[in-house]
């Protein structure tokens, strides 16, 4: 399996809500085979917020873990997973022009206490460009429980060579 790191811009954006984020890392990228890939960044340490169960000291700031975001890409699918040692992960699955899931864990403070939340996303639309590597993912999504809509969003992953 062929290993490659390339500086990436990851953002998402809502359409219809005041939302919007990026983050700027390294990310490593797996290619699978000729058009799948397996895409890992480390999403920095976010400056000032502290997990809870840390003490209020200056020192335990450094030391915030960073969150691993993992993607599986390819021209017709795309899941991210998020694993931190905060209380929250999530797992997504997008399919152009198809229902997908998206579900949030939260970790409560209790050693085993967690609860899980499902969504629905329909992805309206997927698009994946690269030569060898992907360089772009753009996906275009809403976000539903139920029959009540939560937005629709845009998320963008720019590869640099």
């Amino acid at each position: 399996m062929l290993t490659h790191r390339k500086p990436a811009c990851l953002s998402l954006i809502s359409t219809d809500l005041p939302l919007w984020s990026m983050v700027e890392t390294t990310a490593t990228l797996y290619q699978k085979d000729q058009q799948r890939f397996h895409l890992l960044l480390n999403e920095p340490a976010v400056l000032g917020w502290q997990p809870q169960g840390n003490a209020n000291s200056d020192l335990d700031a450094d030391l915030t873990p960073t969150r691993l975001l993992w993607f599986e890409i390819s021209p017709y699918r795309a899941i991210a997973t998020m694993q931190g040692q905060g209380g929250l992960s999530y797992r997504h699955l997008w399919e152009r022009g198809m229902y997908g899931i998206s579900r949030y864990w939260l970790r409560g403070e209790e050693p085993h206490s967690h609860s899980q939340m499902r969504l629905r996303n329909y992805t309206r639309q997927l698009e994946f460009s690269g030569g060898s590597l992907p360089e772009h993912l753009r996906l275009d999504y809403e976000l539903w429980s139920g029959q009540l809509s939560l937005g629709r969003y845009v998320l963008n992953l720019e590869v640099h060579s």
